[in-house]
């Protein structure tokens, strides 16, 4: 056997937590929902899957500026809305 010194009792302590975090929401682009709320999520890292129920143009224009002016992407799916904070990219390489 080889001299291998790895402790893996405090490995977890050494890590680095620069990996990503936040969940994916799902929701309705309906106008009931305050604009400021999708933007909090986008804020803390949130990726939104938003159903588009009406003109979204009309739905969006509450909260797409800020979203884009903070690093976020925006992104008309099908008859989804995806929003993705900074630093996580929406791939369109499959489209």
């Amino acid at each position: 056997m080889s001299d291998f010194d790895l402790d893996l009792r405090n490995a977890e302590e050494q890590m680095e937590e620069d990996g990503i975090a936040g969940d994916v929401v799902l929701g309705i682009l309906d106008g009931e929902t305050d604009p400021d709320e999708w933007i909090r999520n986008v804020d803390a890292g949130n990726v939104l899957v938003l159903a588009i129920e009406g003109d979204l143009n009309v739905l969006a224009s509450g909260f797409a500026r800020e979203i884009k002016d903070m690093g976020g992407e925006l992104m008309h799916f099908r008859k989804f809305l995806v929003v993705s904070p900074p630093d996580v990219e929406i791939d369109r390489s499959r489209l």
